[in-house]
């Protein structure tokens, strides 16, 4: 019985197919490369290998790119934080060593002029330097022992003057915080040795204070003695001792009376005849 091979396509051996099999494939890479999406809080910057950065910033969402041609790059415009170290002199020329957290963000509808200016290593090329100039100039208006106590005074002016530098380059200062102001030991001694002075001060102040009151009291008690026993002398007359010799009497006469004794009660001081 006679059999019937069927015939299959063969596809290495064809090169019609295999043509179109690549140009799929030459489709997909197109399609794949055509597109990119801008996330959440970004900022699309186009640069093209043929013109550069375009003056274009792209918003968050899916965008169509030239493939092989364009490249999408992308700028974060969220609040973001970064930690800057600085030395500095203060006033009565203190050494300080101080660490700066910034929060910031890049202008949304400058973050073409920044990737294009500076780059997305803005951090060190622009904000670590503004902190350094900021700081020096800051401390320099207080003296160490004004660096602690008018903190706030001192943050205030920092963020200010950093306000005013990064602003040239589009990036805006949403806070600043000191977060550490180191000083020398020397100096650390002698604010110690300071704190200890004036808490000794105030003790003997305290105690110089009990002194006196403890003073005026013993003062004012023998002065109020003196006045009881002044009256009580005043008023101790004749009749008086005659009464109160009365009142402590246990009604027992005396047995022996010695000639010209006084007597025990004398009525002529009572009012007797």
């Amino acid at each position: 019985m006679p059999t019937y091979e069927m015939n299959k396509p063969d596809f290495a051996n064809s090169p019609k197919l295999m043509a179109l099999g690549v140009l799929g494939v030459i489709v997909l890479l197109i399609l794949f490369n055509a597109f990119q999406v801008v996330g959440p809080g970004e900022r699309g910057i186009i640069f093209s290998q043929i013109s550069g950065v375009r003056a274009v910033t792209l918003g968050e969402g899916l965008h169509f790119k030239i493939p092989f041609i364009d490249t999408i790059f992308t700028m974060d415009v969220r609040v973001q934080k970064v930690q800057s170290n600085a030395s500095a002199a203060s006033k009565d020329l203190q050494n300080i060593s101080s660490v700066i957290a910034v929060n910031f963000h890049i202008d949304p509808s400058r973050a073409q002029k920044v990737f294009q200016e500076i780059g997305r290593d803005f951090k060190d090329r622009v904000i670590d330097p503004a902190v350094q100039e900021s700081v020096k100039a800051v401390t320099a208006y207080f003296t160490a022992e004004e660096l602690i106590t008018l903190r706030g005074d001192v943050k205030n002016k920092i963020q200010a003057s950093l306000t005013e530098r990064l602003v040239k380059f589009n990036i805006v200062v949403d806070e600043v915080s000191i977060v550490d102001f180191a000083f020398s030991e020397v100096f650390n001694r002698a604010i110690e040795e300071k704190q200890m002075a004036e808490q000794n001060a105030l003790k003997a102040k305290r105690d110089l204070d009990r002194i006196k009151i403890e003073a005026e009291q013993r003062v004012t008690q023998a002065r109020a003695e003196a006045d009881g026993q002044r009256l009580q002398r005043e008023t101790l007359t004749p009749i008086l001792l005659q009464l109160r010799a009365i009142e402590k009497w246990n009604g027992i006469l005396p047995q022996v009376v010695g000639s010209g004794g006084t007597p025990f009660i004398d009525l002529k001081t009572l009012g007797g005849k």
